[in-house]
C-alpha cells in the first residue's frame, strides 16, 4: 500500500512541475487507453473464473446495489468538491 501511495504522490510533484498544455493532452489519451485496457482485463479474469460465473445470480445483486450506492456516493463528492473549489465569480 505504501509504494503505491509513494507513486501516486510522485506524479502529483512531477505533474505540478510539468504541466505544459501538449504534454498534459497526450498524459490523458494514455490514461483513457490504459483504462479501458484494464477494464478489458478484468473482465476476462472475473470472466474466465468459474466460481464467479456460477454464483454471479446469488451475488449480482449486492454487486449492483453496491455499484450504484458507490456511484451515487461519488457524483455527491465530486458535486461538493466542485462547489467547494471549482466554483468561480462567486463569493462562498
Amino acid at each position: 500500500m505504501f509504494s503505491i501511495i509513494s507513486t501516486m504522490l510522485a506524479g502529483v510533484v512531477i505533474g505540478h512541475f510539468l504541466h505544459s498544455g501538449k504534454l498534459l493532452g497526450r498524459i490523458e489519451k494514455s490514461t483513457s487507453l490504459t483504462i479501458f485496457v484494464l477494464l478489458f482485463v478484468l473482465g476476462l479474469s472475473i470472466g474466465s473464473n468459474r466460481v464467479i460465473v456460477e454464483n454471479l445470480g446469488r451475488f449480482g445483486w449486492q454487486a449492483a446495489i453496491l455499484a450504484t450506492l458507490s456511484l451515487s456516493g461519488s457524483i455527491l463528492a465530486a458535486r461538493i468538491v466542485f462547489q467547494l473549489f471549482f466554483k468561480k465569480g462567486e463569493e462562498k
